[in-house]
């Protein structure tokens, strides 16, 4: 039984210019360099989200005051 493949057509394709067998390779690896870095890119996860209890915003407060039913009006 024979299988008959269709050629997987080319990634890249060189439209101009005479390129070495160097040049080409350096093409290569920076290409492949590139589509490396993309799919690890996506592979991480994504960042967690901060707690809103330990936000800097936080310290901004108004200042508790020093008086009758004042503490009960510090949590509001």
């Amino acid at each position: 039984m024979s299988e008959e493949t269709t050629p997987a057509k080319p990634v890249l394709r060189v439209v101009r210019g005479d390129l070495t067998e160097e040049e080409l390779a350096a093409l290569v690896a920076v290409v492949a360099a590139r589509n490396a870095a993309a799919a690890h890119a996506a592979d991480r996860r994504p960042a967690r989200v901060r707690s809103e209890w330990g936000h800097p915003a936080r310290q901004h407060r108004t200042p508790l005051r020093v008086g009758l039913g004042q503490w009960r009006r510090s949590a509001w």
